[in-house]
C-alpha cells in the first residue's frame, strides 16, 4: 500500500458532509458513492469539524463555499472520474467514479488540486502500481473505453496522416479555470494550419455537442479545403491512432493522446500539462517534475479517484470499475439498435427483455427488420430465414438449477458466426480462443479460475453428495442429453451414453469407471435415460444426483462426448479425453479420439481458453441490481445463492415440456 493509500484509509472513518444543491437528492448513485466512502450526508448548518460538498466549479458551488467559509467547515469538491459512463452526465447517466478533492479541482490550475499534489510529491515508484497502470492503459485502449462511451468502435476513422484538433463545449469550467477562452480555440486552429500547411486537419467535435446538449467552438464555417469537422461517433482511440499530431486546449482527449503515445500541443493548463509529456503553450511554473505515462496514469486512474461498483454497492478498485464499465458498454454497443427475437418460449421472454432490452427495444415474432438484428435460439436457427441472424445460447456459468426447470440464466451468449457446440462451422468462441487476452486479462482470468475452484462452481451448481468411491484409477463419465444439439452436431460416431461407456471400458479395462447421469435426464426433463442395469455393464458405479465438481476432484480423468463437464475438468487440472468435438477440443489441451476441425490450429494455454469461454464470449446480468455485470459479480451471486428462484408453476410447466419432448423423440425414432 502506498503512502497515499495509507493516508486515505486512515481518514476513511465516517464523517458528516453537508450539501446545498438539490440535485444531489436526485442522484442516487452519487449519494451511494459518498456513503460508501464514509460520509454521512446532511442538510443544515455545519460545525467546524464537518465538511461541505460542492460540485467542482459549478455555478451552484458558491452557495456551499459561502456556508463553509462562514462556519469554518472543511470544503471538498467533487468531479467525475475519467472513465465515467456510456453517455455524458447531461443525458442523466450516473458516474462510475468521482474525484473527492479537499484541495481544489483537477482542471483549475490556479491552485494545486489533490491530483496535482500526488503527481508532484508521491514517489510513484511502486512496481506493482506501475504495472497496474501499464496494464490499465493498454486495457482501456484495447476495450475502446473513454470517459464517455456512446461512440461506435466499428466506425472507421479518416485515412491516417491527419492533424487532430480537439474541440470542447463553450463555457466549460475546464477551459475557464484552465486559463483558456474562446479566442484560444481560434488561435489553436490557426497554429495547426500554419505548422501543417499541407496536411489534412480533422476537428473532433465534443460528444455533448454531437448529441445537441451544448455548443462547441467550431462549426461547419470553421472548415476549409483542408479542414474537416468530424462529428461522427468514431472511437477516440481510432482517431488518435491515425493522427500525426494532436492540438488541444484542455480536453481530456488530450490526455488520452498522451496515453496513445502522442506528445500533444496544449494551449491551456489542464492537469496533465507541465510534466514533460506535452508541448505547453502556457506552462504552469510550479510543475517541474518529469513523469512517465505510467506514473501519471497511476495517479489519474488508480490513486486519485474513488471508484464504485454499482452491482455490489461498494467502493472498488480501478480494475473492478473497468470490469463493470466494459460490461455496460458492451451491452449498449450490442443492444442499442434493439432486436427482433424469434422462436422464443413464452417463459423466457420477460427475462430476455430484461437481459437485452435495457438499451433498445425487443420485439418477439417472425417480423424482419432491416435495422434491428434477428436474435434466435441457436437450436431453432432454421426458423429464422434472415441474413442478419445472431445465435443465442446459455452461458457456461448459468444458474443454480436447471434450464429445463425453467430457471432463468445469469449468462447468455450471442454468436454471429455460428455457435460453440456446432463444429461444422466456425464460431465467435473459436476466434476468441485463438486470440491472446488483452493486457491485464491474464491475471484477471487466473483469479477467476482460483475462485471457481475454491467455490466449486459449475454450470448449474446443483450440489449433491459423493459416496465413498472404489480405490484405483478413477475415470468419470458424464452422461448427456442424447437429443441435445451438442450431441447431434458434435458427437460423431459415439453419440449415446451407452456407446460412450462401452468405449471407455474397452480402452480402460482395469480402471474404475464412474457414470454420472445428466441432471436434466435424472429430473425427467430431457432424453437419454440409461438404467443402472445397462450402465453397470460397463461402469463400476452409477452416481445419481452427485456433486459434479466434487467428483472431478475425486477422479484421475474424465471421458466425455461433448459435455461441458470436460471443460470444467480441464479448468481443475484433470486429464480429459473427448470422443466428439466440443469447443474445448482440438487445441492441444485434451486427448481427442473424435474428429475435430482442422481450423483449430492455435495452441492456447488454459488461461486463454478460460478467458475466451467465461469472460469474452458470454454476457452476464446481475439478478440483484438488474445491471449488465462482469463475470466476477455473476460468480459471487452463484456462490452466495443470491438468485431468484422459480415457483412451483415453472416446475410443472417444465415437467410437461419433458413429457411432450419424450413423445416427440419416440415418434421421431419410430418414423
Amino acid at each position: 500500500m502506498s503512502a497515499f493509500q495509507e493516508r486515505r484509509a486512515a481518514g476513511s472513518h465516517s464523517r458528516r458532509l453537508f450539501f446545498y444543491n438539490g440535485g444531489l437528492l436526485r442522484q442516487k448513485r452519487l449519494r451511494a458513492i459518498l456513503r460508501a466512502s464514509g460520509y454521512q450526508l446532511r442538510v443544515g448548518l455545519p460545525k467546524p469539524d464537518d465538511q461541505v460538498m460542492v460540485w467542482g466549479r459549478s455555478p451552484f458551488a458558491a452557495r456551499g463555499e459561502a456556508v463553509a467559509a462562514k462556519y469554518g467547515a472543511g470544503l471538498i469538491r467533487l468531479e467525475d472520474a475519467f472513465l465515467r459512463s456510456i453517455h455524458p452526465g447531461r443525458a442523466g447517466e450516473a458516474p462510475l467514479g468521482v474525484l473527492i478533492d479537499p484541495d481544489g479541482v483537477h482542471f483549475d490550475s490556479a491552485t494545486p488540486s489533490r491530483m496535482e499534489r500526488l503527481l508532484a510529491s508521491e514517489p510513484l515508484d511502486d512496481t506493482a502500481i506501475l504495472q497496474r497502470a501499464r496494464d490499465g492503459m493498454a486495457r482501456i485502449k484495447a476495450l475502446n473505453l473513454s470517459k464517455y462511451n456512446n461512440f461506435d468502435p466499428d466506425l472507421p476513422a479518416p485515412e491516417p496522416g491527419y492533424v487532430l484538433v480537439i474541440d470542447q463545449t463553450r463555457g466549460d469550467a475546464s477551459i475557464t479555470h484552465g486559463r483558456g477562452n474562446a479566442a484560444m480555440f481560434r488561435e489553436m486552429l490557426a497554429v495547426a494550419r500554419i505548422e501543417n500547411p499541407t496536411v489534412p486537419i480533422i476537428i473532433k467535435t465534443h460528444p455533448e455537442s454531437r448529441d445537441g446538449h451544448r455548443l462547441g467552438h467550431f462549426d461547419a464555417q470553421s472548415g476549409d479545403a483542408n479542414t474537416q469537422i468530424c462529428d461522427a461517433p468514431i472511437s477516440p482511440w481510432a482517431l488518435l491512432e491515425g493522427a500525426i499530431a494532436v492540438y488541444t486546449v484542455s480536453s481530456l482527449m488530450g490526455y488520452e493522446a498522451i496515453l496513445a503515445g502522442h506528445k500533444p500541443r496544449v494551449f491551456g493548463q489542464p492537469f496533465y500539462a507541465g510534466w514533460g509529456l506535452t508541448l505547453d503553450e502556457n506552462p504552469v511554473a510550479r510543475r517541474e517534475r518529469k513523469l512517465t505515462r505510467a506514473q501519471i496514469f497511476a495517479v489519474s486512474h488508480i490513486l486519485a479517484p474513488t471508484w464504485f461498483d454499482p452491482c455490489r454497492g461498494q467502493i472498488c478498485s480501478f480494475e473492478a470499475a473497468v470490469d463493470h464499465l466494459e460490461a455496460e458498454v458492451r451491452a449498449w454497443r450490442e443492444d442499442r439498435n434493439g432486436y427482433v427475437m424469434g422462436s422464443m418460449s413464452l417463459w423466457k421472454r420477460a427475462h430476455l427483455r430484461q437481459f437485452f432490452g435495457r438499451y433498445g427495444r425487443v420485439h418477439f415474432g417472425p417480423h424482419r427488420d432491416p435495422v434491428r438484428p434477428y436474435l434466435c435460439w441457436a437450436s431453432r436457427q432454421s426458423d429464422a430465414q434472415a441474413d442478419n441472424v445472431i445465435n443465442l445460447e446459455d452461458g457456461f456459468l448459468r444458474s443454480r438449477g436447471l434450464g429445463a426447470d425453467l430457471i432463468a440464466p445469469i449468462s447468455l451468449i450471442r454468436d454471429r458466426a455460428g455457435i460453440y457446440y456446432d463444429p461444422s462451422k466456425p464460431s465467435d468462441l473459436e476466434a476468441l480462443i485463438a486470440q491472446e487476452p488483452p493486457p491485464g486479462e491474464r491475471m484477471r482470468t487466473e483469479r477467476l479460475i482460483a475462485y471457481l475452484r475454491d467455490m466449486k462452481l459449475s454450470k448449474y451448481n446443483l450440489g449433491g453428495d459423493v459416496p465413498d468411491l472404489p480405490e484405483g484409477h478413477r475415470i468419470l463419465v458424464p452422461g448427456q442429453v442424447e437429443d441435445d444439439a451438442s450431441i447431434r452436431l458434435g458427437a460423431g460416431e459415439v453419440c449415446t451414453n451407452a456407446m460412450l461407456l462401452a468405449k471407455v471400458r474397452a480402452k480402460n479395462p482395469d480402471a474404475i469407471v464412474l457414470f454420472k447421469p445428466h441432471p436434466d435426464v435424472e429430473a425427467g426433463l430431457r432424453l437419454g435415460h440409461l438404467s443402472d442395469e445397462e450402465a453397470l455393464k460397463y461402469a463400476d458405479l452409477v452416481l445419481h444426483k452427485s456433486d459434479p465438481i466434487a467428483l472431478i476432484d475425486a477422479v484421475d480423468e474424465v471421458w466425455t462426448m461433448t459435455s461441458l463437464l470436460g471443460f470444467e475438468a480441464l479448468l481443475r487440472g484433470k486429464r480429459v479425453t473427448t470422443t466428439g468435438a466440443p469447443f474445448y477440443a482440438g487445441w492441444g489441451l485434451t486427448r481427442d479420439l473424435g474428429v475435430v476441425p482442422d481450423r483449430r490450429k492455435a495452441r492456447p494455454d488454459m488461461v486463454q481458453l478460460v478467458h475466451a469461454a467465461l469472460i469474452a464470449y458470454p454476457r452476464y446480468r446481475d439478478p440483484i441490481s438488474g445491471l449488465p455485470c462482469p463475470v466476477e459479480v455473476a460468480v459471487e451471486r452463484l456462490a452466495s445463492g443470491r438468485l431468484p428462484r422459480p415457483g412451483s408453476f415453472n416446475r410443472s410447466i417444465a415437467k410437461l415440456q419433458g413429457v411432450f419432448a419424450s413423445y416427440a423423440w419416440v415418434w421421431r425414432r419410430q418414423r
